[in-house]
């Protein structure tokens, strides 16, 4: 297995920061699948168990001026590798004003990720900043643990309010309960309710925009008779969901919320350069 990459433009290093930053944000460690397009961040927690999932999609050539691969075999055209995202965003963050950044695949006192970053200097002599991030290489018989998820039978979908406002709600009620229930209907009303022994404070989203999906990804929509008023909801944890709404370091363009009436909330963050998918399970009453 061989990779190696290169990103020149300031730009894009900073982008990149960004993105590696708002992973870092949602999970403590991931997988990190590179193929000869796209890289992915991947957290594959069992839903049936509390944990969260999220897939995060980028197209490498949006980011890096060179990118170079080989997988474990031809067929298999892919590497998998097991990572703390943070030790990549500490990395990173010390290339915010790099002449380049290299990235390859080494193995030193075991597999890493080896960044170089080549910083300017008032002098001709330029100096490099070496970061070796440890890694575990995944083997191939496991890669099916870290399939994209499938588009779960949502019964409403709806575009979230603006990503201030909604962070600031939620982080009031944060002091107030564990738990949030997030409603919302096909009319675009949306609400926030947490509920203690002593009260039970609701702040409801009007005219919301609802997203228009295509026919095959409609086919995922549960049966379009449902009554547009009738209000479908999930009661998460709201820590998890809060560290979602403060996780988002790329400045996405929206946010569709899809939510599967009592069993999971799914997240759908729309940027131009990456997608990123994350699911919060119910939790019972």
């Amino acid at each position: 297995m061989r990779f190696r990459a290169k990103i020149v433009d300031i730009a894009c290093i900073q982008h990149f920061t960004r993105v590696v930053s708002t992973i870092s944000k949602l999970c403590k460690s991931c997988t990190l699948r590179l193929t000869p397009g796209k890289i992915y961040f991947i957290l594959s927690e069992q839903v049936a168990n509390g944990g969260v999932s999220m897939w995060c999609e980028l197209p490498q050539a949006n980011f890096f001026d060179q990118f170079q691969m080989e997988g474990v075999s031809t067929e298999d055209n892919e590497i998998y590798l097991e990572l703390i995202p943070d030790n990549l965003t500490r990395a990173l963050k010390s290339a915010q004003a790099a002449k380049l950044v290299k990235i390859k695949l080494t193995k030193k006192h075991a597999a890493c990720l080896t960044f170089d970053i080549e910083l300017p200097s008032l002098t001709n002599q330029s100096s490099t900043v070496v970061h070796d991030i440890p890694v575990h290489v995944i083997a191939r018989r496991l890669w099916g643990d870290y399939q994209e998820p499938t588009m779960p039978q949502f019964d409403v979908s709806v575009y979230l309010p603006p990503l201030k406002t909604i962070k600031t709600v939620v982080e009031k009620m944060k002091n107030l309960s564990n738990f949030l229930v997030l409603s919302a209907n096909r009319n675009g009303d949306m609400t926030l309710k947490v509920e203690t022994d002593l009260a039970c404070v609701t702040t409801l989203f009007r005219d919301l925009e609802i997203p228009s999906w295509s026919r095959e990804e409609e086919s995922g929509v549960c049966p379009s008779d449902r009554d547009p008023e009738e209000m479908a909801e999930a009661r998460v944890d709201i820590r998890k969901f809060s560290q979602f709404l403060a996780g988002q370091q790329v400045n996405p363009d929206r946010i569709i919320c899809n939510i599967v009436d009592e069993n999971i909330l799914h997240f759908f963050v729309l940027h131009e350069d990456l997608s990123l998918q994350y699911f919060i399970p119910t939790v019972a009453v």
